[in-house]
């Protein structure tokens, strides 16, 4: 049987992208971003309820989102969902589920005309000639 594990969001950065390198040099950068829905409680009282996930993007595309993305600016967001897991300082064991994108847009008017897909994540760098923006 195959499976789908897809998940697409369109939330607002609650935190500036933090990028790191691996030991092997490549870029991996993740941030925090925050979706809200609005909606009507049953006894008629509107109410908002605001979701965080946590995001990590690799490579090309780690490297365009720590650039142009920062706190508050607004983001399309789509990957799949992966959980990892550790061992605390306290010996207990701790869960964290994570979206890792392959696609993130710009939807704010600054970053608007820089997406990048995750085929592109892998390809070799571009000349500052080539970039659209």
């Amino acid at each position: 049987m195959v499976g789908l594990n897809k998940v697409m969001i369109i939330g607002n950065l609650g935190t500036d992208p933090e990028m790191r390198y691996t030991p092997n040099g490549n870029p991996v950068t993740t941030f925090r971003i925050a979706t809200s829905r609005n909606y009507t409680s049953s006894s008629g009282e509107r109410r908002q309820e605001t979701e965080w996930f946590n995001v990590i993007t690799w490579n090309k595309l780690a490297e365009t989102c720590n650039q142009f993305l920062g706190k508050g600016r607004r983001a399309y967001v789509e990957g799949r969902l992966q959980t990892r897991t550790w061992e605390g300082q306290d010996g207990q064991k701790r869960y964290r589920v994570e979206i890792v994108a392959n696609t993130v847009l710009f939807l704010d008017q600054q970053g608007a005309a820089a997406p990048l897909p995750a085929e592109e994540a892998e390809a070799p760098a571009l000349d500052a000639e080539d970039l659209p923006f």
